[in-house]
């Protein structure tokens, strides 16, 4: 089980960072410039970070069950491309990066067909 590394400056979460440099892993501090090199503990797996770049560029929408029956889900007479219902509920998801924009998208009641705003750009 992995464990936790706070930062011996500030008290604050240590978060692990790579030396692409020196070819080390270390633990970082995001509020001052407290660093330790990651050295596995005893009895646990050595850290390993993984650096995660996004390279779709398209929104995608989160995973969605039972929207139909949600009763927080606001409702919509938007018409469905597929079925052409006019009954969909809508909700704001939003990529994994902060430089995105919220994105609006509509689920269709009758055939379950999730789509974005027509009228939004691309």
């Amino acid at each position: 089980m992995p464990s936790l590394k706070f930062c011996g400056e500030c008290n604050n979460l240590l978060y692990p960072k790579s030396d692409n440099n020196a070819k080390v892993l270390l633990y970082q501090c995001r509020n001052c410039p407290y660093t330790e090199n990651a050295v596995p503990e005893p009895g646990f797996a050595p850290c390993v970070y993984k650096n995660d770049l996004v390279t779709v560029s398209r929104e995608q929408p989160g995973e969605t069950r039972d929207l139909e029956t949600d009763p927080t889900l606001q409702r919509s007479d938007i018409t469905c491309p597929r079925c052409h219902s006019n009954n969909a509920v809508f909700y704001q998801d939003q990529a994994r990066r902060i430089t995105t924009n919220m994105t609006l998208f509509f689920y269709c009641t009758n055939c379950k067909h999730l789509f974005r705003d027509p009228a939004a750009k691309r």
